[in-house]
This record gives structure tokens, C-alpha cells and sequence, in this order.
């Protein structure tokens, strides 16, 4: 599968973000996803509290999907607090985010720990974006592309299906600090990552690729032209319609020059 022929993906991340009254938000973002081409999809990966009640709000067929931004290894059983991939696809969850930046760093989960994951989102069909990314010191130190290809090598399983799995690219050295990925920096990084999925997966080509690093609506359309990108990780951008929409257009205009 080529680069222009790999599906957009503009994935949200709300993180501990979200009560009842932010389902208007919801509501609102549905609505400027529907004009979206159906070579973009759209993920909004919502606090577990709001997503039964989001999927019960959206209709039957929306262009809106939703996600998770956790799940334990384990399918079931006397985990207090935690949340299986089960779980979060009864409550209507299509996708679910695993090893971000932030539970790698504050939750200490290793590469193992989130292959754990992605495999137990995998068995029941829920799409994992697994989150690989290098520090400050990694970066300064000469090793991102060694490091950010342990990660792909460790959290990836190796019998996925490459179309059955989003990795989501995180310069957790760029996420901030004020500091900034070039567009030089992504292209070199989303190729170093495609390159080991090729190694590591059987059809590793078609896996889609997103940047995860502070998207914004000001520099989401120039990202997203990158080659090598296949779509964006939003985090704050993503918590209100008048940031995220102009970020969904962005990927809905490129796809549709795409197609003309």
C-alpha cells in the first residue's frame, strides 16, 4: 500500500479531561467530522466515564470514532481501577491508545507491559495506537532512532496485522519544553519507523504512522503534508471544536487534493 494510499487518521486525546457537560463539545466535533472525506478517519479517545454516553449520543453511523486511552493486559479479573480492552469496546470504543509518553514516564510501562496491551486490544478486534517516542537525553545523546526502534521492536507484537494497528510518533523531548520538531526531524523519524516496520511486521508498509508532538491548528496542515505522516495525536488541541476542526479540515483537504 503507498503513502497517498494509506487512510488519513486525526486521532484525539483528551486524557483526564471531560465531564457531562462536555458531550456538546462532543456533539460539536461529531458534526465537523461529518463533512470529512472517507479516506480520513476521526478518533476521539475519550475519558472512560464519558465514552458509553458519547457512543449512545452519536448516531448509529457517524464519521466520528471514539477511543480509549488505556486498557490492562488482562481481559478480566481482580485489577481495582483498571479497565479491559472488553470494557472499553462495550462502552463503544473502536480504537484504544497504549504506551503514551505519559504512562511510560509516570506509570513506569515498559515495552513488554504495553505489547501486553496492544495484544489484549488485538484479540478483540480494538485498533491499538501504540506510542513510541525518545527523550531529551536520548535525543541529545545521538540514540533517538536506536531508541524509538527498541520501542517498535518491544511493543509491537510481531503477529499483528500491520492494517490492524496505528503507531503514534511522540518527541517527548519537543512535548513541552519549547522546543520544536522540524519538519526535517518528522520525515526522519517516520521513516526510521517505517523502515523497522517493514523488518518487524508481515505487510508493515501499510501500518499508518501519526505525529503526536503539540499539533496545533497552526502547524497541523504543514505536518500533515509530510510524506512519511500518515495522520496526527492531538492532545489539547483536540478538547474544543473551534482547535480541533480546523486541524480535521486540514487532513479533509489534503485528501481530497489526494483524490482529485
Amino acid at each position: 500500500m503507498s503513502e497517498r494510499h494509506r487512510k488519513r487518521l486525526v486521532a484525539g486525546n483528551w486524557k483526564m479531561n471531560g465531564v457531562s457537560t462536555d458531550l456538546n463539545v462532543i456533539r460539536h466535533i461529531a458534526d465537523a467530522a461529518h463533512d470529512a472525506p472517507h479516506s480520513v478517519e476521526i478518533v476521539l479517545c475519550l475519558p472512560t466515564t464519558l465514552l458509553a454516553r458519547a457512543a449512545q449520543m452519536l448516531p448509529v453511523v457517524d464519521r466520528l470514532q471514539l477511543g480509549g486511552q488505556d486498557c490492562h493486559a488482562e481481559r478480566s479479573g481482580a485489577f481495582t481501577g483498571d479497565v479491559s480492552a472488553d470494557m472499553l469496546s462495550d462502552s463503544g470504543a473502536s480504537h484504544v491508545i497504549v504506551g503514551h509518553s505519559e504512562r511510560r514516564a509516570g506509570y513506569r510501562e515498559t515495552d513488554e507491559m504495553v505489547r501486553a496491551k496492544a495484544d489484549a486490544a488485538l484479540s478483540i478486534s480494538l485498533i491499538p495506537i501504540i506510542c513510541v517516542g525518545e527523550s531529551l537525553q536520548d535525543r541529545e545523546a545521538g540514540k533517538a532512532a536506536e531508541v524509538v526502534t527498541a520501542q517498535i521492536r518491544g511493543s509491537v507484537p510481531a503477529s499483528a496485522d500491520a492494517g490492524a494497528i496505528v503507531i503514534a510518533y511522540e518527541p517527548v523531548w519537543a512535548i513541552g519544553t519549547g522546543r520544536s520538531a522540524t519538519l526535517d526531524d518528522i520525515a526522519a523519524m517516520h521513516g526510521t519507523i517505517r523502515e523497522t516496520l517493514i523488518q518487524h511486521l508481515n505487510g508493515g508498509a501499510d501500518a499508518r504512522i501519526l505525529y503526536g508532538g503539540s499539533v496545533k491548528p497552526g502547524n497541523a496542515g504543514e505536518i500533515l503534508r509530510v510524506e512519511a505522516v500518515d495522520g496526527v495525536l492531538v492532545g489539547g488541541a483536540s478538547l474544543t471544536v473551534h482547535e480541533f476542526s480546523p486541524i480535521i479540515e486540514a487532513a479533509a483537504t489534503l485528501a481530497r487534493q489526494v483524490a482529485c
